[in-house]
């Protein structure tokens, strides 16, 4: 086995063992089967090519002190796959096989999950796709789901520290009544050119406006926005954001440690009033934002001066990601134990 600098890996693929496979056909699911490959064949004509019939998942395993593999609310991303695949009418995987593949994917690259205390983890990537030939645009008759993973460094090498922000106007990543709401590649390609554009003028990524008025907070790139002020946290709340399942979890962590919360629409003008502000997601679990700047009003909304994360945002990280590690007891009842 290739030896790990497991503290330097960082935050990318790296090629692992064994990826598990799935196809649905003649109107059912087949069996589960393991393969050693990293590519797929892929007919031509499928709809995942041509149509965007494609949606996907980003979850984490974690090595606990006590040696234990434990995942993080994996029901909740087998259940917003299951929401995304009927979005765009693909076939749903079934939450059991979900549970299965996922499970059998783990034991079977076991020995790349990072260890304890390195912050490094076994980052877990579901795809479904559909894989029948079509040419007239309609779904697939056929799909095909797979689950791969890789070890990956922590997004913050030493740390979360603060972000920069750029707030985009001119490019929409989801309409209101479109496929915002679900995990499928479309809304990030639909986000390129303005995370490109941020990241070329210097900043970590982009702030989405909501589409029909460009006067609400959406996006945060491609996680959730949320800000805090008066013991309260805040999160938008919008009709093209994804559903993001580390925003959910620290809502419940916030309603815990006696904070107050919100999930309402939040227009550009209240970011002035937040004394703290982050970005929320798998990758990071949470980014916080230093400074967010609006090109078409040529402000800044400033919130990390001394260049450190605020207060309640590091209590809320420290709190999650305790969990998610093993170093706090689970409370909620979302930890699951790979045996």
């Amino acid at each position: 086995m290739e030896k790990f600098d497991w503290e330097r890996l960082p935050f990318g693929y790296t090629k692992t063992d064994f990826n598990i496979r799935c196809v649905y056909k003649d109107k059912k699911w087949g069996k589960l089967e393991v393969s050693s490959s990293e590519y797929i064949d892929i007919h031509i004509a499928a709809t995942g090519l041509h149509y965007g019939q494609e949606a996907f998942e980003g979850l984490k395993a974690y090595m606990g002190k006590d040696g234990k593999i434990r995942l993080f609310r994996w029901e909740e991303n087998a259940k917003r796959l299951i929401a995304s695949a009927d979005g765009i009418k693909m076939e749903a995987f079934p939450v059991e096989m979900f549970r299965e593949a996922l499970f059998k994917v783990i034991q079977l690259n076991k020995k790349f999950v990072p260890p304890y205390g390195s912050g490094a983890t076994l980052y877990i990537r579901p795809l479904l796709y559909g894989s029948g030939a079509e040419v007239g645009v309609k779904p697939s008759s056929e799909y095909t789901f797979l689950i791969f993973v890789t070890p990956v460094g922590p997004y913050f090498k030493g740390g979360i520290r603060p972000v920069n922000m750029l707030i985009c106007r001119d490019v929409d990543r989801a309409a209101p009544l479109g496929t915002g709401i679900y995990k499928v590649g479309g809304n990030y390609a639909a986000s390129m050119r303005a995370i490109v554009t941020a990241r070329n003028g210097g900043y970590s990524n982009t702030i989405f406006l909501d589409a029909k008025e460009k006067k609400y907070i959406d996006e945060c790139g491609p996680a959730n926005f949320f800000g805090i002020r008066d013991n309260t946290y805040v999160t938008p709340k919008s009709e093209s954001i994804l559903n993001s399942i580390t925003n959910m979890s620290l809502i419940e962590i916030a309603k815990s440690m006696g904070m107050k919360t919100e999930r309402r629409p939040v227009p550009v003008e209240e970011l002035s009033s937040f004394v703290e502000a982050g970005a929320c997601g798998t990758a990071a679990v949470i980014s916080p934002i230093a400074k967010i700047f609006d090109p078409e009003k040529n402000m800044i909304y400033e919130y990390c001066k001394d260049g450190e994360p605020g207060t309640e945002t590091l209590k809320l990280y420290k709190k999650l990601t305790s969990i998610q590690n093993g170093d706090e007891p689970d409370t909620f009842g979302w930890v699951t134990i790979v045996e």
